[in-house]
């Protein structure tokens, strides 16, 4: 069954019933909120017998205690006051969400003594929850009767000092929400369902909120020269598409910031085919046009103060009669040619013309791309860390105290004219494929070559996109990866 979330905020409960959730430091003797949701004294007995001390995001569970104005009692702990950061709040969000269960309503008692629980925290706290309620049920049909197919709506209250303050605040972060999940939704679609025709379809329905959204055909494709784009796509019935959604909130002759996105709708490898095993996980390969969108709407809903530009390139990579070969040759939107070594390094063909016609259109003050690129990254990273590339250490400081903040964590890899030989080709500029040797570093060697002085970074996310650990704030498959980084590198660095 699926919840929706509707959140006020409010200095005291306004009703009886339902749930109450607690939040705790380790070492408190009781939690804020204790004297309005247990009355009669449960909380303490219940705590001393579980041995509960408020450790980080342990739980302690107190069933329909007698006396109580509340059905249900949930203490949540936050761990050690001086341990305690931004991202716990979002954290205690979520466990919350995961204990409501059955409740109708439900208030969050989110003040918490010694600790200064502003409006932006508070909205943490349900931005947290909104994130943990996302599931991807849409195909689930014969296990389940009608009433569960229903989406269930829970009341929720959160109690605070500053309401106002947090109410403020919620707007951002509903819009910050509402962006993730459109990211997930969008990797865990089907590839039957979400071609590179219905992916520029989503992109338009971004207009709704004031975006800018221009969508280029193969024949627009074609005139401008994209060849490397257009090879990839070649070997699918399915037509490429590029989506370029505008969303002007900065001063009108403001230069733009500039996100792209790898948008493979699904990756056979083509005629390098993969291996079949875990193919079908391969509808997550255009992560990083999904993250791309889902920055789009968070930016437009917040009406953020930044001229931004998303380009995502949409192709499916099949391997019929027509697919490119490896041994072809051909010419990208630069003039430079490219030799095919392996038809499953498709991404970075698809990334170098929409980098290059980023940068040539809309001279933009940096790039940052983020593709699901190479399985290179997932060897030396695993899930925890998405890979940085970047040729300026300005932009890179920033998006790593950015994945610091929302702990969508980043990794600096290195570049250098080293690793950039291994790309050389005998018969082109260049070939898309330098072996299996540091494959993560030799792609991001060939995205660079289309920047030229540009600032710009590449973002890895292969091992966070899809398929990573859960957590307290996302349970789904697709993740979302890059929503929040980027809005919170644009928030603090880039906003007027």
């Amino acid at each position: 069954m699926s919840v929706k979330y509707q959140i006020s905020f409010a200095k005291a409960v306004k009703s009886e019933g339902g749930s109450a959730i607690l939040l705790k430091m380790a070492g408190d003797q009781s939690p804020a909120g204790i004297s309005d949701a247990d009355p009669v004294g449960v909380y303490t007995r219940a705590a001393n017998v579980a041995e509960f001390t408020g450790k980080t995001m342990s739980v302690l569970d107190i069933v329909a205690p007698h006396g109580s104005p509340f059905d249900r009692i949930t203490v949540i702990g936050l761990g050690k006051q001086a341990a305690l950061i931004d991202h716990d709040w979002l954290r205690a969000g979520g466990v919350a969400a995961a204990t409501i269960k059955t409740a109708s309503r439900a208030s969050v008692f989110v003040d918490v003594p010694g600790v200064e629980v502003t409006g932006e925290r508070a909205a943490a706290v349900a931005l947290g929850m909104l994130l943990r309620a996302y599931s991807f049920d849409n195909y689930k049909t014969t296990k389940k009767d009608e009433d569960e197919k229903a989406i269930k709506t829970v009341n929720v209250t959160i109690v605070t000092a500053d309401p106002a303050a947090a109410k403020s605040a919620f707007v951002a972060a509903q819009a910050v929400a509402d962006g993730v999940n459109l990211a997930r939704e969008l990797v865990n679609l089907p590839p039957n369902v979400l071609g590179p025709v219905e992916f520029a379809g989503k992109a338009k329905d971004l207009e709704k909120l004031g975006v800018e959204v221009e969508i280029l055909t193969e024949k627009e494709m074609k005139k401008l020269g994209m060849g490397a784009l257009l090879g990839v796509a070649q070997g699918s019935v399915k037509p490429p598409r590029i989506a370029v959604m505008h969303w002007k909130g900065g001063k009108s002759k403001e230069q733009p910031v500039a996100f792209i996105g790898k948008g493979v709708t699904f990756d056979t490898g083509g005629i390098s085919i993969k291996p079949g095993a875990s193919m079908e996980d391969m509808k997550g390969d255009m992560g990083g046009a999904a993250a791309v969108t889902g920055l789009m709407h968070t930016l437009a809903a917040r009406k953020a103060k930044v001229n931004a530009i998303g380009i995502i390139g949409l192709v499916e990579n099949m391997p019929d009669g027509n697919a490119q070969r490896p041994g072809d040759i051909v010419t990208s939107m630069s003039g430079q040619t490219i030799e095919i070594i392996n038809t499953d390094a498709e991404g970075r063909l698809v990334l170098c013309d929409a980098l290059w016609y980023v940068k040539e259109t809309y001279k933009p003050r940096f790039m940052i791309n983020l593709a699901t690129l190479t399985g290179a990254i997932l060897v030396a990273l695993g899930n925890l860390h998405a890979g940085l590339f970047s040729n300026n250490d300005e932009l890179a400081g920033q998006l790593l105290a950015a994945g610091d903040e929302t702990q969508e964590k980043l990794w600096r890899m290195p570049l250098s004219k080293d690793y950039d030989k291994i790309i050389d080709s005998r018969f082109a500029d260049m070939k898309n494929s330098g072996g299996r040797h540091a494959g993560s570093i030799t792609a991001a060697q060939f995205l660079a070559r289309f920047v030229g002085d540009t600032p710009w970074a590449h973002l890895d996310i292969a091992g966070t996109a899809m398929g990573s650990p859960s957590s307290e704030i996302n349970q789904s498959w697709g993740s979302g990866y890059g929503v929040r980084l980027l809005d919170q590198l644009v928030r603090t660095n880039f906003e007027a």
